[in-house]
């Protein structure tokens, strides 16, 4: 595609010009950092071609943080643009540039690696197994994440970002209605991602049912790994579907194909049908991970079994199923037959009942059980009042005579709200807060985590509540500015005021993670929460690469806690034996680096950089395909002095 300089760097905007500045400053000092300490090869050797799942979650946390950080400046943006009628801070389009890229990036480049970074960390621990089933696909699925993220990102300040929104309807999102290669970003940026996303749910099914350690029959799981393992099943049944959509979405923007375009009898509707067949499970592939965190923590800190575990199980089954049959919510207003709405109003409505049957789970693990009122405690109680508050909206929207009045309107951009933030963005808190001392070898501290707690759940509600009254009044979402006679100024000024006060929470989280880490006093135990499952039996700091020195034997669904009663020391025998662990490797992070300068050059129509892109990642596969090398042996004498060290501490 030829282009002009002015064209391929966007420039001419303040915004753009600053996140250029920031980006090449960013830049510049991490070079420096890294050169002056002399850690290239440290980060190379340990980070960027490591198997060890705890690391490559903590990689995936890192970012999901950055991207929770770029989707939140956007939503101030946004929520300044609409605190008072008429404002010009944003125009039309720079709005609809950033109402696309903070709902893409707060979907699939915050929640979702948020939520796989924990799962990386936590569950083959929670299941005594020393790593993942397939160590260098874990690498590689991280890469491609993360090169699908940054090619998103830097659609920002090179080309141009998408702005047809986050769902990219047709025909708003063809070549007439979107041009320049705003939309190309968003089909290569995420399909570069799902194909990472897709991988880690193979490798989370494989780990689970065929790596849990002796005695851990499936209903003797831990409730997190039992949601990882139904979101994983979810993520390969939903995501192939993306992925088609989005390969065809490709063709229609690069090669004139009409899939979704208005031309050439292509459907748009069927960009809407397949992205929602994707997109309403996706749902509940932020949503059912958090369930299971909260699970943990509430069964924790009530010091208390998880009441009605059976009845839990098979909800989040239920759940599961459901998720796929309800999708056709989103086109009530689009003139389906009454007897198509009654049906998927019925399943959407279903969905409520097995949702209720885990709250009440929640709710009778509490009764009568010595709470401790710790940060992530209180984000798992702040999460089940503000849950039902969006789940009851949610029944109200899935009547679909009812949802004629609600739909376009900020009454669902509330009910959304609500589901996710309350489910998935406190879980990412609660969660990280919770398995903190795991990864870092230290606690966050408590005074502060709760002044975060306090200020973002006021925030929060001050943020969203009034926006059922907007939507209410009839304020349509998706505006970028409105009349001083709408009405609409007290509910949008109070709106924006909380949503500065979320920011300041998180800038308080984040300082928190500083002042920890400066401060905090070291934790030698591993257990620093009287912890009830596997994890919590390995030292802390990220434990050794082989995670446990000896196999542990499961006779209870609280392993852990069962193994204290008991008086059961897992690592009191100094009798080990040699461990077999995976190599590192360069090849993940080479052969994803190659998809993104293929996805970039296809971004510009750049067809021989793409087909050079292509035959590298070709070669990196068949280079894969003749590795003989089938990893090493931990000796025992390493092992001994890892657990000495570990005991010594």
């Amino acid at each position: 595609m030829p282009l002009r300089w002015d064209e391929f760097i966007v420039t001419g905007d303040p915004f753009i010009l600053v996140a250029q500045i920031s980006i090449v400053l960013t830049s510049i000092i991490a070079v420096v950092a890294l050169t002056y300490f002399k850690k290239w090869k440290y980060v190379w050797n340990n980070w960027v071609t490591t198997v060890d799942h705890k690391k490559i979650g903590i990689m995936y946390i890192a970012c999901a943080l950055l991207m929770l950080f770029r989707g939140g400046v956007d939503a101030m943006m946004m929520r300044t643009q609409l605190a008072a009628p008429e404002l010009d801070f944003l125009s039309g389009q720079n709005y609809n540039e950033i109402f696309t890229t903070h709902g893409t990036i707060m979907i699939i480049f915050m929640a979702m690696p948020f939520l796989i970074g924990l799962m990386n960390v936590v569950v083959p621990l929670q299941i005594g197994a020393r790593d993942l089933a397939f160590p260098f696909l874990n690498n590689l699925s991280f890469w491609t994440f993360f090169f699908g993220m940054a090619l998103f990102n830097i659609s920002f300040i090179i080309g141009g970002s998408p702005s047809a929104g986050w769902t990219s309807y047709f025909p708003l999102a063809s070549n007439d209605f979107s041009p320049g290669v705003g939309q190309n970003y968003y089909a290569l940026g995420i399909q570069l991602s799902g194909i990472g996303t897709l991988a880690t749910g193979i490798n989370f099914i494989v780990t689970i049912l065929r790596m849990r350690t002796k005695g851990m029959s499936l209903m003797k799981m831990p409730m997190f790994t039992w949601t990882v393992f139904i979101t994983s099943l979810i993520i390969v049944l939903a995501f192939p579907v993306l992925t088609v959509a989005l390969a065809m979405m490709t063709f229609d923007l690069l090669f004139g194909t009409h899939f979704f375009t208005l031309q050439g009898e292509g459907l748009d509707m069927l960009w809407a049908n397949l992205f929602w067949i994707w997109g309403h499970p996706e749902v509940y592939i932020v949503a059912l991970p958090a369930f299971g965190i909260f699970s943990e923590i509430i069964s924790t800190f009530a010091r208390k079994k998880l009441f009605g575990y059976n009845a839990m199980v098979a909800s989040i089954v239920v759940i599961s199923g459901l998720s796929f049959l309800v999708w056709v919510h989103h086109f009530f207003t689009m003139g389906n037959s009454a007897a198509v709405n009654s049906f998927f109003s019925i399943t959407t409505m279903a969905i409520s009942v097995p949702t209720g049957v885990k709250i009440f789970n929640w709710l009778f693990t509490l009764h009568k059980g010595k709470i401790r009122f710790t940060s992530p405690m209180l984000w798992s109680l702040g999460f089940i009042p503000n849950f039902v508050v969006g789940g009851v909206t949610g029944v109200m929207l899935a009547m679909a005579a009812a949802d004629y009045q609600y739909h376009n309107t900020y009454f669902l951009v509330s009910h959304f709200h609500y589901v996710l933030i309350a489910a998935t963005v406190f879980s990412c808190f609660a969660g990280l807060i919770y398995w903190y001392p795991k990864m870092f070898g230290h606690r966050m501290n408590e005074r502060i985590g709760k002044w975060v707690f306090w200020i973002f759940m006021i925030g929060f509600n001050v943020c969203f509540f009034p926006q059922y009254f907007l939507g209410l009044d009839g304020m349509p979402r998706r505006i970028y500015t409105y009349l001083e006679g709408d009405g609409w100024f007290t509910l949008n000024f109070i709106s924006t005021i909380g949503a500065f006060m979320m920011a300041a929470a998180f800038a308080l989280f984040v300082y928190n993670i500083y002042y920890s880490w400066r401060y905090e006093k070291r934790d030698t135990t591993g257990d620093p929460w009287d912890g009830r499952t596997l994890e919590w039996a390995t030292s802390s700091a990220i434990p050794p690469h082989y995670n446990f020195a000896h196999q542990p034997e499961v006779s209870e669904r609280d392993a852990f806690w069962d193994m204290k009663e008991k008086g059961i020391d897992l690592n009191a025998s100094t009798d080990y034996e040699k461990i077999h662990m995976p190599n590192n490797t360069w090849l993940g992070p080479v052969m994803a680096f190659f998809m993104f300068t293929a996805s970039f050059a296809l971004v510009f129509s750049w067809w021989i950089p793409a087909i050079l892109s292509g035959v590298a990642i070709f070669v990196c596969m068949i280079f894969r395909s003749f590795d003989y090398n089938d990893g090493y042996y931990v000796s025992v004498e390493e092992i001994e002095e890892t657990e000495k060290k570990a005991k010594e501490a």
